[in-house]
């Protein structure tokens, strides 16, 4: 089998395991990477800020013999801070940001063996489910469709892993940045519980504590791998998940255990869905009915609006100190077009917002969180669409004329299209959206799987079964590498 049908065919422990043996070189995956970069980069506008030289000196000095040794990888263009790799944040106002110390989640990764060789396109700021910054001068394109979103804020990490360019790659998800994506390029994305993965040195926890690091994979067991890689707490961190039971690897094992799923065919306050997003909701629970679980239609009784307008304040409020304090930094005023209008008007909005205002939003992301570990008394897993829609059209998410508020909460804008995936970045509960539907013309529909705080290796062993029931690893867009 020659390198370009093995990366092909290969999954990421697949590939570190061929090193293993010999049977490949890192730095023959490393110009299959590249390879692809240039052949398919120019349609999607994914991958950017390439160190190339950065990767080879890693092979050459001498990888570290962790569980992903050799494998190409890309980290974010948004946090994942590292000292060989600067980052825009999505934005020009932080282009080329240089950085002093390596961020405790890519120390990890790069002790696992990967070969980082670039950055994936973001958002700016990291908001948003559409990835058009100004900053790469064009729209991140979904390999599925050109014409359509590949979902943000995670957004070019997810065309390149769908589009065969990596195998799997860094993300970030603050209201759905890894799940959203996911959904939009029919790959697996997990959110763990909050505090989950690391976030230090440089913060000790991101839009009070709703963001978290994440991956876009093709198969669940990468992002086994990637967790067990990563996960645990970094020195100083201000709080920490609850222990796992074991490893999320071992959660990948064979389980007879009858779980109870709540499943829901609209919104999370009551609102119809796209039918495509239905349809796959109702599949998924048919074939979760048919694995054995105890399968029942129900909502949480969770003020799920009144959360979204706590989660708006506050990730305005941090979008403005990102903003301000590189302003201070500089020491010289922000240009007009340093930064987008969803920012501009953020830090307006932000403002607006008192100290008494912002910590009564964080208490009522705290009472939201208590309200939804209520509702999973009474269940272990909730399943629902992950967006309501399937991917969107470019242009409709992006930054240009859009007031923040607006954006957010506006008809049709982005609580509408996403109305569950923030759910569970302010409870911290784990969630995943899976690749198990696709539309009549060919564009992905994810669900959503949500279980109680903590419960990490449950859903991911429940991901694990339903893959192995719906394998999706197979398909791939119609931008990707020829076989």
């Amino acid at each position: 089998m020659d390198v370009s049908e093995l990366y092909e065919t290969s999954d990421a422990v697949a590939l570190a395991d061929h090193v293993r043996r010999g049977e490949v070189h890192p730095a023959e995956l490393l110009d299959e990477a590249l390879r692809r970069v240039e052949a398919l980069n120019p349609r999607l506008n994914a991958v950017v800020m390439m160190r190339e030289g950065v990767a080879r000196r890693m092979i050459e000095e001498g990888l570290p013999d962790g569980p992903l040794k050799g494998v190409p990888f890309l980290l974010k263009d948004l946090g994942a801070e590292a000292i060989d790799f600067p980052g825009n944040n999505g934005s020009r106002l932080f282009a080329e940001t240089r950085y002093g110390k390596d961020s405790s989640i890519y120390a990890r990764l790069r002790a696992a063996g990967l070969v980082t060789f670039g950055r994936t396109t973001s958002p700016e700021g990291g908001v948003g489910p559409t990835t058009e910054a100004a900053v790469y001068g064009g729209p991140t394109r979904n390999p599925w469709n050109l014409e359509h979103t590949p979902g943000g804020s995670s957004g070019g990490a997810a065309a390149a892993v769908a589009a065969g360019i990596v195998p799997v790659a860094h993300g970030s998800d603050g209201g759905g940045s890894v799940r959203i994506p996911a959904s939009s390029c029919g790959l697996f994305g997990f959110k763990a519980t909050r505090a989950r993965l690391p976030d230090g040195p440089y913060v000790g926890e991101g839009w009070a504590g709703m963001a978290i690091d994440g991956f876009l994979t093709r198969t669940v067991r990468d992002t086994a791998a990637l967790l067990d890689a990563t996960q645990g707490p970094d020195l100083g961190a201000p709080y920490v998940a609850p222990p796992l039971e074991a490893s999320f690897g071992a959660a990948l094992a064979p389980s007879d255990r009858r779980l109870r799923v709540a499943f829901a065919t609209t919104t999370l306050t009551g609102e119809a869905i796209h039918p495509e997003c239905r349809s796959a909701v109702e599949a998924t629970a048919r074939l979760l009915e048919g694995m054995g679980h105890i399968v029942e239609e129900r909502l949480p009784c969770a003020d799920t609006s009144g959360m979204m307008a706590a989660w708006t304040k506050i990730v305005g409020c941090g979008t403005a100190l990102s903003v301000e304090s590189a302003v201070c930094r500089r020491g010289r005023p922000l240009a007009d077009d340093e930064i987008e209008s969803v920012a501009r008007t953020a830090i307006a909005y932000a403002r607006s917002i008192s100290g008494a205002d912002y910590l009564e939003a964080i208490n009522k992301v705290h009472a939201y969180g208590r309200e939804m570990a209520a509702f999973f008394e009474e269940c272990d897993v909730l399943l629902t669409a992950t967006l309501a829609e399937p991917p969107a059209r470019l242009g409709r998410f992006n930054h240009v004329g859009k007031d923040y508020v607006d954006y957010r909460m506006g008809p049709g804008m982005v609580f509408a299209y996403s109305p569950f995936t923030a759910a569970f970045n302010a409870s911290g509960q784990p969630a995943a959206s899976l690749p198990l539907h696709w539309t009549a013309d060919g564009l992905p529909v994810g669900v959503h799987l949500a279980a109680a705080y903590g419960r990490d290796e449950l859903l991911l062993g429940l991901c694990a079964r339903l893959e192995e029931a719906a394998p999706w690893f197979q398909r791939r867009p119609p931008v990707s590498m020829p076989r």
